[in-house]
């Protein structure tokens, strides 16, 4: 049985690392894409169902904190080459997803470009706390 005193730990973190220059309305919408990612791919990353005290039910949530930081372009880019090195689970939104309206276009605006070339204006990722810090290293938590 749980004890509901006991301070439940992580070994691992969620993060987000957005754009310093964005917009308060694409800071949101980028965040919301971003992690929608890491929980159809990790489903062990969500928690169970919530239920109100009228037998009202919700669906679950992450099962641990989302965890927001901000950084300049060049911070994005370096960002970006350390998530890649450690083959940490990510995914990344580009400028040019703001002018696409579906999934389709939004996959082909990120194919057209390379790796190198893309415009970041954010990235999700999950890993163990360690790797995530490094990972982000440089830039600093949302205010």
């Amino acid at each position: 049985m749980e004890n509901e005193n006991e301070q439940i730990r992580f070994d691992t973190k969620i993060a987000v690392l957005l754009r310093d220059d964005l917009a308060t309305w694409q800071r949101l919408n980028v965040t919301a894409f971003l992690v929608s990612g890491l929980a159809a791919t990790q489903p062990e990353l969500i928690g169970l169902p919530y239920e109100d005290a009228d037998g009202t039910t919700y669906l679950p949530m992450f099962r641990q904190p989302v965890l927001v930081f901000e950084g300049s372009k060049e911070q994005m880019a370096t960002s970006h080459t350390r998530v890649l090195g450690r083959q940490l689970p990510h995914s990344i939104f580009t400028a040019d997803l703001f002018a696409t309206g579906n999934d389709r276009d939004n996959r082909a605006a990120v194919k057209a470009v390379g790796q190198g070339q893309l415009d970041l204006v954010g990235l999700a990722l999950h890993g163990p706390k360690n790797a995530v810090d490094k990972v982000l290293k440089g830039s600093r938590m949302h205010p």
